[in-house]
């Protein structure tokens, strides 16, 4: 067991999904529920992540095949994905790429925000699912999709408490803090999708 891929792959996916980055837009968009309600949001929100990720490692190998991709291609083009939301991360525009201005002002006239737009695409996002697709079709032995699957779970629990917490932490620590944690995590994601574009092109060009 390689507990230092799965560690590997749960720290991506704080880096990645960036949950203190997204405590603001969390904030904001459940700003007129009860504290009941916000915390059954986080909870429905959280579990829809894990459900989506879930579904991804397992299907995701199957659906390079479906439509003939090398894993090679894929690994180039999901850490381009990976690198262009981390820049967008370390220039504090996160939001910007995540979720359009039209996606915006549905969610303000939805009633419950948990699904759409927080766990997809907010949460869910191309990022994170290309993420999971190459890391599923790198080590796809039946060990490693279940250890990764663990590290999904154990991502969703924590993620949902700190959800639950979001109000306290976003008081502690202000816009500044959650810019200074979102910038950190841009420039780990952008380490992670440089690592995962240049393990592509060494596919392509093995010699």
């Amino acid at each position: 067991m390689d507990l230092t891929l799965y560690v590997k792959f749960f720290l991506g996916l704080v880096a990645i999904i960036n949950p203190f980055g997204l405590l603001p837009v969390f904030v904001s968009l459940t700003s007129h529920q009860t504290e009941a309600e916000r915390n059954q949001t986080a909870k429905v929100a959280n579990f829809a992540v894990v459900v989506i990720l879930l579904v991804t490692i397992f299907a995701g190998q199957h659906i390079l095949n479906m439509f003939s991709i090398s894993l090679s291609a894929f690994r180039i083009a999901g850490g381009t994905l990976i690198a262009i939301i981390a820049m967008s991360m370390l220039q504090g525009k996160l939001g910007e790429v995540k979720r359009n201005k039209e996606e915006g002002r549905e969610a303000s006239a939805m009633d419950s925000v948990a699904v759409v737009p927080l766990a997809l695409p907010l949460m869910a996002g191309p990022g994170a699912i290309s993420s999971v697709i190459v890391s599923s079709a790198e080590h796809n032995s039946l060990q490693n999709l279940f250890g990764m699957s663990f590290a999904i779970v154990v991502f969703g629990i924590l993620s949902f408490l700190l959800f639950r917490m979001a109000p306290i932490i976003f008081k502690i620590l202000g816009n500044t803090g959650i810019n200074v944690i979102t910038r950190l995590m841009g420039l780990i994601m952008l380490s992670i999708g440089i690592e995962v574009i240049a393990a592509g092109v060494k596919g392509f060009y093995p010699g």
